[in-house]
């Protein structure tokens, strides 16, 4: 049996995955991966996701530069999450030019945002809206 056999893929082939920040242990963002995305990102130690949106395979970072360098793959006690431990180049993970993508806090019944754009996301994609 593969160590990918292990993973618990959801009816759509696919588990979440969570890149954390090797240093600063913030989570930076969440996305999925398919069989392929995680056997890439194994093997090569880059970030490769699927996305649900395009529905395509894409390695963080194909478009903006801020791809991210793996250094250890964790797998959850339920099989049904993995945990990336990233180095991510640039400073920034999300699209949007923040550092994470999780940059919304509930406060008193409303979302404020609480991180800062780094970039201007016209500057950092070539086709607009990558990732």
């Amino acid at each position: 049996m593969s160590w990918l056999d292990e993973v618990r893929w959801d009816e759509k082939g696919l588990v979440t995955a969570i890149a954390q920040d090797a240093r600063s242990q913030r989570v930076l963002m969440v996305a999925h991966m398919d069989r392929e995305a995680l056997a890439l990102t194994a093997a090569t130690g880059i970030a490769h996701y699927w996305s649900r949106s395009r529905r395509k395979l894409w390695r963080k970072g194909e478009e903006s530069g801020h791809q991210q360098a793996v250094s250890e793959l964790r797998l959850d006690c339920d099989g049904d999450v993995i945990l990336l431990q990233i180095e991510q180049a640039g400073g920034i993970a999300c699209h949007t030019g923040r550092e994470s993508c999780l940059f919304r806090k509930l406060v008193d019944d409303e979302w404020q945002i609480t991180d800062t754009v780094l970039q201007d996301p016209a500057t950092i994609y070539r086709q607009g809206g990558g990732r």
